[in-house]
């Protein structure tokens, strides 16, 4: 919780951002998924991977659920893989909300926070785009209608890149 009444607030009134980053190796983590089973980042080497950082009580990362819903339908078979990041301290909580959000893809608990404080997480949601060599290529913090269409063109052309 300590982080995410902080980041409630960041998000809030932080003007939202989306930026190119300068290519950093992806740091490693292991997190149990709503499947039931550990999910290794690294296990995903090869392909494009994005990392989606949400909370239940966050109204920006709901609306934007359908969008990386479709995202990640439209982009799978091609070598793309999502990865919902859920920073709920009450793992139930997470869950009522998966329930009523029916995503298709992996969400991963990360309820210490130690993964949010890996990658710096300082707004919610924080989606980062990982290339296929593991670089971190694209930050977006918050979400704003419209956002998905440039996660379409930077997924697009990393999953181009060879």
């Amino acid at each position: 919780m300590k982080i995410l009444v902080f980041t409630a607030l960041i998000s809030f009134f932080t003007p939202l951002l989306s930026a190119a980053v300068d290519q950093s190796l992806a740091p490693d983590f292991t997190l149990k998924s709503n499947s039931g089973e550990n999910l290794r980042l690294n296990e995903y080497r090869g392909q494009v991977v994005m990392l989606n950082f949400w909370a239940s009580w966050c109204a920006p990362c709901r609306q934007e659920m359908p969008h990386l819903a479709k995202l990640h339908t439209a982009y799978a078979p091609m070598g793309f893989q999502l990865l919902g990041i859920n920073v709920d301290e009450n793992i139930e909580d997470a869950k009522k909300a998966l329930d009523k959000l029916n995503v298709p893809f992996p969400v991963l608990f990360d309820q210490e926070n130690s993964t949010a404080e890996l990658y710096n997480v300082d707004a919610m949601p924080t989606t980062i785009i990982i290339d296929k060599d593991g670089n971190i290529r694209h930050l977006h913090r918050g979400y704003k209608p419209g956002y998905e269409n440039d996660y379409q063109e930077q997924v697009g052309a990393l999953i181009k890149e060879f």
